[in-house]
């Protein structure tokens, strides 16, 4: 079993708050092209569990892995950084 010290951290922006305690997030990396060597951008999206509804669309947010919380969601909200 994880403990906190080894839950994945990682920053996110808010794409979508429709849902009541959930947000969808996007998670952006550069990854290198295995043959040409250019950097791309790769993006990932991640159901969040905001349980206090307190970010909205272009926060910049700290999300973290837990234990899943429903089908789809995986991850929760630490703290919001701002805009």
């Amino acid at each position: 079993m994880k403990t906190a010290e080894t839950k994945r951290k990682t920053v996110a922006i808010v794409v979508s708050d429709k849902m009541d305690k959930s947000r969808i997030v996007v998670v952006e990396r550069q990854k290198k092209h295995p043959v040409y060597g250019k950097y791309i951008k790769v993006r990932k999206k991640f159901c969040v569990h905001d349980a206090e509804n307190k970010s909205k669309i272009g926060d910049k947010v700290v999300i973290q892995e837990s234990i899943p919380i429903s089908k789809r969601k995986k991850w929760v909200l630490l703290e919001i950084l701002g805009q």
